[in-house]
């Protein structure tokens, strides 16, 4: 299957201020409520992402925070794998999941430069498309991330083509590098659907470190900005 595996691109990001997106100085951010895609529109992106995809050859998809511990797919296959041009981050807003409109938290997502340490999952072919529906409206209900293909090297050896989630720079829920004060304040303040960003990074440090490739720069941020929430 030749789906072009891509290198690193460098979208423009959208125009910043002091009350959202990179150089964000204020919590909770102006980020507005956003817009939830439609069915047809979260079809049409999957359709897009699988073109190429002949139907008969398993897919590999990199994980790199949340899916490493919750991935919601039967995983035929997992390895240890290594994505060049990208490395993880709390780069994105979250309304929903770890967060509200009012009160947003934050959650993972690859930006340009580096490299990320992840697992690579293997997913049978017979029954992905619909599997992966399932994971589009879990990942992509808001359009903040680009679905590509990266080169991922595997473990032992091998080098795949794995799907990942990549961040819009386009979008306002982009937040780039925040600093540790407003990091801070969504540590201690936001709370969504499925809790609280604080508890989304120590679970994604647990998961990462018990599969022996822990994240020094994620366990940092998690140390210095999460201290009181873990002091009794």
């Amino acid at each position: 299957m030749d789906r072009n595996p891509e290198r690193p691109t460098a979208p423009e990001p959208a125009p910043a201020s002091a009350s959202w997106g990179p150089g964000c100085t204020q919590y909770p951010p102006d980020i507005g409520l956003g817009r939830h895609l439609s069915p047809e529109e979260l079809a049409s992106s999957l359709d897009a992402a699988l073109t190429g995809w002949d139907g008969r050859q398993d897919l590999w998809i990199f994980a790199y925070g949340s899916l490493i511990w919750n991935p919601g797919l039967p995983i035929e296959e997992s390895l240890h794998g290594r994505v060049y041009g990208y490395h993880r981050g709390l780069y994105l807003w979250s309304r929903v999941n770890r967060g509200t409109p009012e009160r947003p938290g934050l959650v993972l997502a690859l930006d340009r430069g580096g490299s990320c340490a992840g697992v690579a999952m293997r997913l049978a072919a017979a029954g992905a498309r619909e599997r992966l529906e399932t994971l589009w409206y879990r990942e992509m209900a808001m359009g903040s991330y680009r679905p590509a293909w990266l080169n991922c090297a595997l473990a032992d050896g091998r080098t795949v083509s794995a799907l990942a989630f990549v961040m819009r720079r386009d979008v306002q829920s982009y937040a780039g590098r925040l600093p540790d004060d407003i990091i801070r304040q969504v540590f201690e303040q936001a709370q969504g659907r499925y809790g609280t960003t604080h508890d989304y990074v120590a679970r994604t440090v647990k998961a990462l470190r018990e599969a022996g490739m822990p994240d020094p720069a994620l366990e940092a941020v998690l140390h210095r900005c999460g201290a009181r929430r873990n002091t009794p």
